[in-house]
């Protein structure tokens, strides 16, 4: 409850000050870009903020643009006494005076002063629902517009609303199409799509396929209208009202740039406050090609198992708005308090940017019998289900329903233990493009074959461990052992080869890699143990102890001062993340000796720089999500000393698109000649801290 009301004290400050005129405020931090709709790797818009390519974040003026940077038009106006104003988008009209912007897990929610007359307060919500599906399976969000006076005076108030015909496709030369409707229980609703749908398509990362539904409540204070651009939004400058009609002229989205607006004439506003309700969403009854145990298959959204039709979903979204407000508020709750007493106020911060930016990379497919969770690598290749990135992203799992985790390796295993992929050691991604988990029968996927096998066996154990599935780890016996056969070949002094950081290049003998092989093999002998191989168990772990004795003599720079582990094996003078650490406490395996803890949390502080410590020595830039796995089994003061420096980060980055998890340490901008890596799901690993606090007992 006491978070409760400090979240609400916090919005109530913005209502007080909404008259001073003065600059925005940003709680708890001004982020890179503020999720505005995100549920989806297609449903994923923002707003831009930082100086790189942002206005600062101010939800007027700038327009609202989907991860990959392309605009997802998503205009807002307002009409007092006959003045209109741009609340959202850049449209033309004056802005509105923004007071103030607070994000949770949840929520993003901006307030504003209308020509001192009228405040606005407009809530995004994007639903988490982790023991939910048929809500977490639908791909929408909401948007609430509340309006009240300011002045104490009445006023004349007419509110404006559209979307454009970008979201459909990321080819403006796409011809879009669209239809006006109204639900038997009174939604109304714009639903657009492209003309001629290309299922299992993208084009600039947008889906090509699908359709998407603009909503609100059907009134008799309501007025709609599709058409051009300028027609539909000069109408309403000039009447407050539209005309209640549709254009049929299907054209190319960029063709007179159709829009699908709404008004809502909420009369002379003075002592109450009105609100009205909107909700934007994508429909596809089919969403992923797999390859599993029967072939190929064609995997349908998960909603169509809870709904018979598009606009019962639609309809029912609308209509569940309290209760996911509730839903949502509550989880906001929890993970702003667990944050906190984990690592104080900065480290809620970090969590809370980073759960929507998380899940948005996800989409729950399947039916009522058999359900999968798909996820796509956004911005850095688009590859379906990639390993080493469920791996930095599955502590937000572990907090938050571990058996989630289980959802996203289902496929692999599948796909795997069917005999289509002819390698011994784990597969890369089941597939080159999102949404094709189509897999790799030539076995020509990219070669990360230590840190997937290692991946693998950590994270059916961690699944396993919170969720005491025995059976899960018998069904899957046969193919971890094989994994860990390679392991035991290849994990002490590892070959020539790329990790997860494979933007860093390839290098042999890497210590971090090759401790993370070294703990899959001991948590294969856990694994052997909770599934009755008790000899088989013995003999693993007598290895890995074996190994580690020596990966400490071949790793660690032991003349240095302080002493570290190395980049690779006998280059002292190198020292990068380990990372890896973090799974020897998080299977609680007890593996690793503690004096390598305590070593490298000393060193770290030595090596640190404004926004946080290298990745390793061969660059300027770190990776956050590792930084993170290096603070939650770091001592106290080295841990804050990450969540401090990241949370500062947050705060002053110049990127300007959805948090990127690399970056330069020193000016906390894009690195130099690497990529640009955005709105990855990576940002889970984040609550990696939070993750140990709901950790298993090693062998349950």
């Amino acid at each position: 409850m006491k978070v409760y009301m400090q979240a609400f004290l916090a919005v109530y400050g913005m209502f007080v000050d909404i008259t001073k005129g003065q600059d925005s405020t940003f709680s708890p931090a001004r982020p890179p870009a503020i999720p505005l709709a995100v549920k989806s790797p297609y449903l994923n818009t923002w707003l831009q903020a930082g100086k790189d390519g942002g206005n600062g974040g101010y939800l007027a003026g700038e327009w609202p643009r989907f991860w990959a940077g392309q605009v997802t038009a998503w205009t807002g106006m307002i009409r007092v006494d006959g003045t209109t104003y741009t609340w959202m988008g850049a449209p033309g009209p004056q802005a509105v005076t923004q007071t103030g912007v607070q994000y949770t897990a949840t929520s993003s929610i901006f307030t504003m002063s209308v020509g001192g007359k009228v405040g606005m307060n407009i809530t995004f919500t994007s639903p988490i629902t982790p023991d939910d599906f048929k809500r977490q399976s639908l791909l929408s969000s909401y948007m609430e517009a509340r309006v009240y006076s300011i002045d104490g005076n009445g006023h004349s108030v007419q509110l404006y609303t559209d979307i454009s015909a970008e979201w459909v496709a990321g080819d403006n030369k796409a011809v879009a199409q669209w239809e006006y409707g109204t639900t038997g229980d009174g939604v109304a609703y714009h639903k657009v799509y492209r003309q001629t749908p290309l299922e299992f398509s993208e084009s600039f990362d947008q889906s090509n396929w699908g359709n998407w539904y603009y909503s609100t409540k059907n009134s008799s204070n309501l007025s709609f209208q599709s058409g051009t651009d300028t027609v539909v939004r000069g109408a309403f400058e000039s009447s407050g009202k539209l005309a209640n009609t549709k254009d049929t002229n299907y054209r190319a989205i960029s063709q007179n740039w159709p829009v699908f607006a709404y008004v809502s004439d909420f009369g002379t506003v003075q002592r109450e406050t009105h609100s009205t309700l909107y909700t934007i969403g994508l429909y596809q009854e089919e969403a992923i090609q797999f390859v599993g145990s029967n072939g190929q298959v064609q995997l349908p959204s998960l909603w169509t198992s809870y709904f018979s039709s598009e606009t019962d979903a639609v309809s029912f979204f609308y209509n569940d708005y309290g209760g996911a407000s509730r839903t949502a508020r509550t989880l906001d709750n929890k993970i702003q308090a667990d944050s906190v007493a984990a690592a104080g106020q900065d480290y809620a911060t970090i969590t809370t940017l980073a759960t929507r930016q998380a899940f948005g990379a996800t989409q729950f497919v399947g039916n009522s019998t058999k359900q999968y969770i798909f996820l796509k690598e956004i911005s850095s290749d688009g590859n379906t289900q990639t390993v080493d990135v469920i791996f930095p992203f599955h502590p937000i799992l572990l907090y938050l329903k571990p058996e989630l985790l289980k959802l996203l390796l289902d496929p692999l295993f599948e796909y795997q233990e069917s005999g289509q992929y002819p390698n011994k050691y784990s597969i890369h991604d089941l597939g080159a493009h999102y949404p094709n988990a189509t897999g790799h029968p030539d076995g020509r996927d990219e070669p990360q074959p230590l840190e997937e096998c290692g991946n693998m066996l950590i994270m059916a154990l961690a699944y396993a461990q919170r969720a005491k599935d025995k059976a899960y780890l018998t069904k899957h016996y046969k193919i971890l052992d094989q994994w860990t056969q390679y392991l035991i070949d290849e994990a002490l002094i590892p070959a020539d080869q790329i990790s997860t950081d494979d933007f860093a290049g390839s290098l042999a003998n890497q210590t971090n890699l090759a401790l993370k092989g070294i703990i899959g093999i001991e948590a294969m002998a856990i694994i052997a143990n909770i599934t009755g191989n008790t000899a088989t168990g013995v003999n693993y772990t007598n290895i890995a102890h074996s190994y580690i004795d020596q990966w400490q003599t071949l790793g660690i720079a032991h003349d240095a001062n302080p002493p570290h582990t190395t980049l690779g094996y006998g280059l002292n003078d190198t020292h990068g993340l380990l990372y890896n650490l973090y799974s020897d406490r998080e299977l609680n395996l007890g593996l690793v000796p503690q004096s390598v803890y305590d070593m490298q949390s000393a060193f770290y502080p030595t090596v640190n720089e404004k926004y946080g410590v290298p990745l390793d020595t061969r660059h300027e830039y770190t990776k956050n999500d590792w930084e993170m796995f290096v603070a939650a089994v770091a001592s106290t003061e080295t841990r804050d000393m990450f969540v401090r420096e990241l949370a500062q980060w947050i705060n002053e980055t110049p990127t300007n698109l959805p948090v990127t998890d690399l970056y330069d340490v020193p000016s906390g901008d894009w690195p130099v000649g690497s990529g640009h890596f955005t709105a990855r799901p990576v940002v889970g690993g984040w609550y990696a801290l939070l993750a140990l606090n709901n950790g298993g007992s090693a062998t349950f």
